[in-house]
């Protein structure tokens, strides 16, 4: 539909509002047949326009990729001639191509039978300590020129191999040791080190949605921790300069774990200070943060933390409900570890079910997916609840939280 139509639609829409107000238009008469036509083309015409309008949102996402890989290309070549500048590459690279000239030159003059692109040829072969063989200097000079070529070319090998060498060294050293700063999108930001971020990090990795994420570690230890390709580590303190060497601005998660380094009141003090300056430099990622007393938890909403977990409170509800009802704490456990049993997950609700009572969702989904659906949320960040009434009608925004097996389980 191109907008030449889609004008002609607008014009038609017009007409059919002066039809209506018209004071000659009497509902109870039978209509006009044109009145009928335009009325069938004005829902064509709807379905027209949702049709051009799904085609442009998905033009408009099409492009944004394009922009991005082609982001991506020209961040790669910057990084490239960046390096390049930085190791002097350039004036090694003058210095090849200026020993190739002039020992083509050379041996083309002193060469009868070679021509100048086949000494080009042998000059590269050489130069590199390739061989191949193909071309050989016969005559005196022109084996001194060989000769002088390959101890030239062991020479610029060496420099290079080293150069390169030296830099991987050198980037390896500074990932390990916390001084480099990275580019991840849509990753997770973990602060602190302790036992519970290599938890964190274990159930992270049996997941199959993020076994492979970004995840970068903000932590005042010596170097980076475990080995986990996946992992990258910032050294120091939470601030301004480690959460931009992490790039705050492009992760969609931060966790804020407690320093068990301080005392506990020191500790959700850290933790809310921390919070604060996550939240005034990225206000649209998601936190994630642990206290260990409940009092600071009004603190942490005024630093506008998404959700607030207290380890002690937690701990102390799952073991009162072990001792109340026996093995619940075993049920929480599987329903919370991604490695074996059962596990809680959300999805959105499928396109079948918008509009569906929570009951007829709730029965389609054990007896087709084997699920349990236990709540829903109100949108991506909205309101969760839990066991929601049976009449519930299900929105298109709504998702659902649900048991399921572990994912490779059938």
């Amino acid at each position: 539909m191109n907008r030449n139509s889609l004008s002609f639609s607008i014009l038609r829409y017009r007409r059919i509002v002066a039809i209506a107000l018209s004071p000659t238009f009497v509902p109870s008469n039978p209509p006009k047949r044109e009145f009928f036509d335009i009325i069938a083309e004005l829902f064509a015409s709807v379905g027209k326009i949702a049709i051009v309008r799904k085609q442009y949102q998905q033009n408009k996402q099409k492009r944004k990729r394009q922009a991005l890989s082609l982001e991506t290309i020209l961040g790669w070549i910057q990084s490239i001639l960046a390096f390049a500048r930085r190791e002097n590459l350039p004036r090694l690279f003058m210095v090849v191509i200026g020993i190739i000239l002039i020992s083509s030159i050379l041996l083309f003059w002193v060469e009868p039978d070679v021509s100048f692109v086949d000494s080009l040829w042998w000059s590269l072969v050489t130069l590199t300590t390739v061989g191949y063989g193909d071309i050989t200097p016969v005559t005196f000079f022109g084996r001194v020129i060989a000769a002088i070529d390959m101890l030239v070319g062991i020479g610029v090998l060496a420099v290079l191999t080293a150069k390169i060498a030296s830099t991987l060294v050198e980037q390896r050293n500074r990932e390990s040791l916390g001084m480099k700063a990275y580019n991840h999108q849509n990753h997770i930001i973990i602060c602190e080190w302790n036992y519970r971020t290599q938890n964190i990090l274990r159930e992270l990795r049996h997941e199959p949605k993020t076994q492979q994420l970004p995840v970068v570690l903000i932590a005042d230890i010596d170097r980076k921790p475990i080995d986990d390709d996946y992992l990258y580590f910032v050294r120091g303190q939470v601030s301004d300069e480690t959460l931009m060497q992490a790039n705050l601005a492009e992760a969609t998660t931060v966790i804020i774990l407690g320093d068990e380094a301080l005392d506990y009141a020191n500790r959700d003090a850290k933790v809310v200070l921390a919070t604060l300056t996550v939240e005034s430099i990225n206000p649209e990622v998601y936190t994630v943060v642990e206290l260990v007393n409940e009092a600071y938890v009004q603190t942490c909403k005024r630093a506008n933390a998404d959700e607030i977990i207290v380890g002690s409170e937690l701990s102390s509800r799952l073991i009162l409900n072990a001792a109340l009802n026996h093995s619940i704490s075993l049920i929480v456990t599987e329903l919370l570890c991604y490695e074996y049993g059962n596990q809680l997950d959300k999805i959105p609700v499928p396109e079948t079910e918008i509009g569906q009572p929570f009951l007829d969702v709730l029965l389609h989904m054990k007896q087709n997916h084997q699920s349990i659906v236990v709540g829903i949320q109100q949108g991506e960040t909205g309101e969760a609840i839990a066991n929601p009434d049976a009449n519930y009608r299900l929105q298109s925004d709504d998702f659902l939280i649900l048991i399921r097996a572990a994912r490779g389980r059938n």
